[in-house]
């Protein structure tokens, strides 16, 4: 019987205009499917002109200007919807979704979906949900006492996997899949029993888990930094008294 990790799987990422999930925008997406590990995956992308400026500090990450964006990105609303279909797709497939740091990118696009097509993103997903795998939270709770960073790029180092062209939507999420499916193999004897619908599930209690062990850290430290322990999504912020 093949491991979740062998067999399908898809991937999602975005580039954006910053790291507000309640504010900034998104001006490119991509979603990767692929049946099987070492099969050639099936790439949708997504351009978009966000219809407000973005900064220098986002476009010298994904070099995404909005000349660029004015000139060849589509407006939001469809795009929002097309991304939004595509995800449910998966969902109803049961096929797992590999979203490094998820709580960014399905916030951001459930803000988006709320402020271009008055709608949310539970909305495709109230009779197939996600079944999310994020490899961040799975390194930081599988390797919890390894030290140093753990972005994309650091992962992709450590488990040995290629990425290039590193902050374009299509590329970090075929990276983020190929962690997960490396991930995998790594710690099979503590994973390949446990079916995606259960790892979502722990994930959560995890992610929560390591929300509060940061927030303690900046408590430490004098820092009054906020950590969301919401996973895999964030609840909308409370209404305005």
């Amino acid at each position: 019987m093949t491991c979740w990790y062998e067999g399908p799987l898809a991937a999602f990422d975005t580039e954006t205009t910053g790291v507000d999930v309640e504010t900034d925008r998104i001006v490119s997406a991509a979603v990767v499917v692929q049946d099987a590990a070492g099969t050639r995956p099936r790439v949708s992308r997504w351009l978009v002109n966000p219809g407000v400026p973005v900064p220098e500090g986002a476009t010298a990450v994904h070099g995404l200007t909005d000349e660029h964006l004015q000139r060849n990105g589509r407006w939001p609303a469809p795009v929002m919807f097309e991304i939004a279909e595509v995800l449910a797709e998966q969902a109803v497939a049961g096929r797992p979704l590999v979203v490094m740091n998820a709580p960014f990118d399905l916030t951001l696009l459930d803000r988006e979906l709320r402020r271009h097509r008055a709608s949310s993103l539970d909305r495709w997903l109230d009779t197939s949900p996600l079944l999310v795998l994020d490899p961040r939270v799975l390194d930081k709770h599988l390797d919890r006492y390894r030290k140093g960073r753990r972005t994309l790029t650091d992962l992709c180092a450590h488990y040995g996997v290629e990425l290039e062209g590193a902050h374009d939507a299509a590329a970090d999420a075929q990276a983020a899949l190929d962690v997960v499916r490396a991930l995998g193999r790594r710690f099979a004897a503590r994973l390949e029993r446990l079916a995606p619908a259960e790892l979502h599930s722990l994930q959560a209690v995890w992610h929560a888990a390591q929300a509060r062990g940061l927030q303690a850290w900046f408590a430490r430290s004098g820092q009054e930094e906020l950590v969301d322990p919401a996973w895999p999504l964030r609840p909308d912020l409370p209404a305005a008294a």
